[in-house]
């Protein structure tokens, strides 16, 4: 037998930021992006929750958006990654994975399809028979999307990631065409498990994270540094 078959499961620092400004992680996670070019790093994965916000893709349309931008009932801001607009807030699971796919898979479409992965397998444990759309991206539950997915991947870096409704307020998401999709509901796990927290659902994403992905996790108890 290859040696090289049993070697162990890369590790992959995870952090538990909890409640955290839109803002102050996008700039941690573009401070993590850049120690890839100076050294090298390990994977890591940034688990939090938004104060209300709505996000932009980089080359989303405003045609999405409900109101005037500054009649939005929380504030907007336009990012790099792909996909149409998005609405965060508390109750919401959001993932950043700054990992080096080089690693892993350099491929992006591959890289989709896993973190669909980790979603899926995430509300299987919580006996949800959750799926893809064709030619969409993200986590359904019939008609009911429960997960949205939006990156962005520089010299195979990954930034942004997933965000998983667990218990949010879903009134957010009326402001706006949730990616672009005009025909289909946003849902969350709370519909169809009634008094779920963030708290229980955070480390079965860890644990389908690290399934999907083959790594080992590493939870870590003080913030990245910068935030």
């Amino acid at each position: 037998m290859d040696q090289n078959h049993w070697k162990s499961p890369l590790p992959c620092d995870v952090y538990n930021l909890g409640l955290v400004p839109f803002a102050d992680a996008w700039t941690l996670q573009k401070s993590l992006v850049q120690r890839h070019g100076h050294s090298p790093q390990p994977d890591r994965l940034l688990l939090v929750e938004h104060p209300g916000v709505y996000t932009l893709g980089l080359g989303s349309t405003l045609d999405y958006l409900k109101l005037p931008a500054e009649d939005l009932p929380y504030p907007l801001f336009r990012t790099e990654r792909g996909g149409e607009v998005t609405h965060h807030c508390p109750g919401q699971l959001v993932g950043y994975p700054i990992l080096n796919l080089k690693r892993h898979r350099p491929d992006l479409h591959w890289y989709l399809r896993q973190l669909e992965a980790v979603l899926i397998l995430t509300l299987a444990e919580f006996g949800l028979r959750a799926g893809r759309q064709s030619g969409l991206t993200g986590v359904w539950v019939g008609d009911r999307k429960l997960a949205a997915i939006g990156i962005k991947v520089s010299r195979w870096i990954t930034m942004h990631g997933f965000a998983l409704n667990v218990c949010p307020d879903l009134g957010g998401f009326g402001a706006i065409v949730p990616c672009g999709i005009s025909d289909k509901a946003v849902g969350s796990l709370a519909q169809f498990c009634p008094g779920i927290t963030v708290e229980a659902v955070l480390p079965v994403v860890v644990n389908s994270f690290a399934q999907v992905f083959e790594l080992n996790p590493v939870i870590q108890n003080a913030a990245p540094l910068g935030l």
